[in-house]
C-alpha cells in the first residue's frame, strides 16, 4: 500500500513542472507588456506588436537568405567547436603534464573579451563566411576543451590500467574507454559550447558582414528601428531557449543513465 504514493509521485511531478513553466511564461509576458506600457512602443514594443513585426520580417523575401547565412556559419562553427574541443580535450586530459600547462592558458584566453581579437580574425580570414565561422568557433571550443579535459582526468585509473592490460591501441582506448567514461561531462561541455558558438557567430555578423541576422540587428540599430530589434531578439531568445531545454534534457538523461 505504501508503494502507491511513490509510484504516482513522478506522474504528478510532470504536470507540476509544466504548470510552473507556463506560470513563468505568463509572468514574463505580463512584465513585458507592463514595461512596454511604461516606456512606450518607441522604446519597447508590446508582445503582440513584436509577434506581428516578427511575422512580417520572416515573410519578407530577404529574410530566408539572412537566416540561411547565419545557420550555415553557426553549424560550421559548432562542428569545429565540438569535434575540435572533444579531440583536444581528450588529448590534454590523457596527458597530465600537457593538461596542467594548457589549462591556465585556456582559462586566461577564455577570460579575454573575444571582440579584442576580431582584428586578428579579420586579418587571417578576411570578411565573409570564414571569419564568422572562426569567431563562432573561438567562443565555443574552449568550454568544450575544458569540460572534456576535466572529464578525462576524472576517469577511474582502473579503467586505464585495464585498457593497458588488454593492450588496446590509442584509437581503441579513445573510442572505447576515454570517451564513454567521460560522456556526462562532455555533454555538459557541448551544451555550453552550443550557446557560446551561437553568440560568437552573431557577434561576428554584427561587426564584419553584409548578411545574416547579426547584420540585420546592426542595421536596425543604425536606423533606430526598435521594433525590428525586439522582434529579432525575440526570435533568437526562442531559438536559444528551445535548444537549451533540449540539450538540458539530453544532459539529464545521460547523467541519469551513467549514474545508474
Amino acid at each position: 500500500m505504501s508503494a502507491v504514493p511513490f509510484a504516482t509521485a513522478p506522474r504528478r511531478a510532470v504536470p507540476q513542472a509544466i504548470a510552473d513553466k507556463l506560470l513563468l511564461f505568463v509572468a514574463l509576458v505580463v512584465a513585458w507588456q507592463l514595461l512596454s506600457m511604461v516606456t512606450g512602443p518607441e522604446v519597447l514594443t508590446s508582445p503582440l506588436a513584436t509577434l506581428h513585426k516578427l511575422a512580417q520580417l520572416m515573410a519578407s523575401p530577404d529574410f530566408a537568405g539572412h537566416a540561411r547565412e547565419t545557420a550555415t556559419a553557426f553549424v560550421a562553427g559548432l562542428a569545429i567547436s565540438l569535434v575540435g574541443g572533444l579531440l583536444l580535450g581528450v588529448v590534454l586530459g590523457a596527458n597530465r603534464l600537457s593538461g596542467d600547462v594548457a589549462e591556465p592558458l585556456l582559462v586566461g584566453l577564455y577570460s579575454i573579451p573575444k571582440i579584442t581579437l576580431y582584428p586578428v580574425v579579420l586579418l587571417l580570414f578576411g570578411l565573409g563566411m570564414s571569419a564568422k565561422v572562426a569567431f563562432g568557433a573561438m567562443h565555443g571550443i574552449i568550454p568544450v576543451v575544458l569540460f572534456t579535459m576535466n572529464a578525462v582526468r576524472n576517469i577511474p585509473p582502473v579503467y586505464i590500467r585495464a585498457a593497458h592490460a588488454m593492450r588496446l591501441t590509442p584509437r581503441q582506448m579513445f573510442l572505447h574507454v576515454l570517451v564513454p567514461a567521460s560522456v556526462p561531462e562532455i555533454v555538459t561541455g557541448f551544451r555550453f559550447g552550443f550557446s557560446l558558438t551561437l553568440l560568437g557567430t552573431l557577434i561576428g555578423e554584427m561587426f564584419a558582414s553584409q548578411r545574416g541576422i547579426g547584420y540585420l540587428l546592426v542595421k536596425s540599430m543604425e536606423n533606430n528601428s526598435s521594433d525590428v530589434i525586439v522582434a529579432l531578439a525575440l526570435l533568437l531568445v526562442v531559438i536559444a531557449t528551445l535548444a537549451s531545454w533540449l540539450l538540458l534534457a539530453l544532459e539529464r538523461r545521460v547523467h541519469h543513465r551513467f549514474a545508474a
